[in-house]
């Protein structure tokens, strides 16, 4: 079954509206504005911060510490527009950088809001693969026979969601060479930075590594923030005035509140406090979510996952992973993300990020139906 990027939506929302269990959002365990504003000082900071219009760009504050976390120093603050999320972040560089008939390269198993913002800014969109055989790693040699003289742009997405991957600097530096031999722009979507499980250091950027790059980030994952709707695009100043004419056009600006609490949260010591969390969380959780897999090693596999919060897990069935993700919604109440939304056939995504308890029921339900199914 093949779906437009508005029609993959209707299927999500559908589903999810209805869903018992949920174990496709990306997210972890969300963070309570008690954890965050927790003391007198920074409560009195936030009940006296006006609700004027905010500045466009973000505040000069924000946009410092932004550039601290992401570029490792607040000397790029300039080149750091913060979005309403990342989904603005992405669709913004996405409207100013293709036109229609333009050739642009997305990986897969891969996020796919840049891959269906292309089709439908009319562009023709092709993918290089993640090697599931070497523990999803990039096709770097099928990533350079795919991208054309007239490439326009490369979409990665790392930490990869699904798969977890995390590009390491020599991937990095290969695809840079790739995208610089034809000119093309790399938009790297760096949302599950800081969710990394076997380090407590961030995962390397794209960014500084190449005159066109484009990072987005945000406070949803790691931070543990998506209520928030809180993001961010890196851009080179040559780019950045006309990523925020579009920026100021789709939403003038992010919330003046939500910008107060994402300064709170991305303070060094916060900050630190926060990744810490959510690495716990994850580590966690992974154990419990490799136990079930292994339970079932004639029916599901899996390369564990080097970041994020998402399990992308193998299962041997002749089904297709929505009929797979139908059946567990329809029959356990559970919700999952069927692999053919991330480009990559018979696997299904799931969340291990949940309260232990949440999780092994989620689980208990999806193996009651995947032994009908099997049967």
């Amino acid at each position: 079954m093949t779906f437009t990027p508005f029609e993959l939506l209707e299927w999500q929302g559908r589903l999810g509206a209805t869903a018992t269990y949920s174990l496709a959002d990306s997210g972890c365990r969300p963070i309570r504005l008690r954890d965050l504003v927790d003391s007198e000082q920074s409560l009195s900071r936030l009940l006296d911060s006006e609700l004027s219009y905010p500045p466009t760009c973000g505040t000069d504050q924000l946009r410092a510490l932004i550039a601290q976390w992401h570029a490792g120093s607040a000397d790029h603050a300039s080149e750091v527009i913060v979005t309403v999320g990342a989904a603005e972040a992405n669709t913004v560089a996405v409207e100013t950088l293709i036109r229609p008939g333009d050739h642009v390269v997305t990986m897969a198993p891969g996020y796919r809001q840049v891959w269906g913002a292309a089709l439908n800014q009319g562009a023709v969109v092709e993918e290089f693969p993640l090697d599931p055989q070497r523990g999803w790693r990039p096709d770097i040699d099928a990533l350079a026979d795919v991208v054309r003289p007239d490439t326009r742009a490369i979409s990665v997405t790392t930490p990869n969601n699904p798969a977890g991957t995390i590009l390491t600097d020599e991937e990095i530096r290969a695809i840079v060479s790739i995208a610089d031999r034809v000119g093309a722009w790399i938009l790297s979507d760096e949302v599950h930075r800081g969710t990394e499980l076997h380090t407590e250091e961030a995962s390397p950027t794209f960014w500084g590594r190449y005159d066109r790059v484009v990072c987005v980030g945000s406070l949803s994952k790691a931070f543990g923030m998506p209520g928030l709707r809180l993001g961010w695009l890196i851009a080179p100043p040559t780019l950045t005035p006309k990523l925020l004419q579009r920026h100021e056009y789709t939403t003038v600006s992010a919330a003046g509140p939500a910008m107060a609490l994402a300064e709170l949260a991305l303070t060094p010591v916060t900050r630190t406090r926060l990744l810490n969390r959510y690495r716990g969380f994850l580590r966690e959780s992974w154990t419990q979510m490799q136990r079930w897999i292994a339970s079932h090693d004639q029916l599901l596999s899996a390369v564990p996952p080097q970041a994020t919060s998402l399990a992308f897990v193998r299962y041997h069935l002749d089904l297709s992973s929505t009929e797979v993700a139908e059946a567990l919604h329809a029959r356990g109440g559970v919700l999952v993300g069927a692999g053919a939304h991330f480009g990559t056939e018979h696997h299904l995504r799931f969340t291990y990020g949940q309260e232990p308890d949440q999780l092994a029921a989620a689980l208990e339900k999806t193996s009651h139906v995947l032994k009908e199914l099997s049967a």
